[in-house]
């Protein structure tokens, strides 16, 4: 999953979106790829930044929104360190998804779509990741964890934490 690493403070100028939004316009459909584009150089796709979309595009800002919050995938602020993504797809459910998702929103304090007090972990969810038959997955950042138990997602936890007292 595209994220802002560490070393990006999301920061972007209006010219930097510009060059993105430039980059793609001439894309059959060229909304989402670049929205896609600017999520993947920013690790989100700035509010400030959707009049800048829209005008470029020949949409209204409405439009723009509209497409944004549709699709769970875009994000306008700046996601934690690490993105933690919970597989809701039908064969997780079957091997137990639901409280494990219950478990992951209490040890980190946060309901989907949002990043712990500390700035460092957001919670997502996720419709497949592929990897059905090692059910319930999650993903961290990049790297797919499966068979996940509580147990488990509490050691990634304490990993996850100590990263980031090792980064500071």
């Amino acid at each position: 999953m595209p994220h802002a690493s560490p070393q990006t403070d999301g920061a972007w100028t209006p010219a930097q979106i510009q060059d993105v939004i430039d980059a793609h316009k001439s894309m059959p459909g060229a909304m989402l790829p670049t929205l896609h584009a600017i999520q993947d150089r920013f690790g989100h796709i700035p509010e400030a930044a959707i009049p800048i979309i829209a005008e470029s595009l020949r949409q209204t800002r409405a439009d723009v929104h509209g497409i944004i919050s549709f699709y769970h995938h875009f994000r306008t602020q700046l996601p934690g360190r690490s993105v933690v993504q919970v597989c809701r797809a039908e064969a997780c459910q079957a091997r137990g998804c639901r409280p494990l998702e219950s478990h992951v929103k209490a040890v980190l304090g946060v309901d989907y779509h949002h990043t712990t007090n500390d700035g460092e972990i957001t919670l997502e969810p996720v419709y497949c990741l592929g990897n059905c038959a090692c059910g319930p997955t999650i993903r961290v950042n990049d790297e797919i964890h499966g068979r996940m138990t509580a147990a488990k997602f509490d050691r990634l936890a304490e990993q996850l934490k100590a990263t980031v007292v090792e980064v500071r």
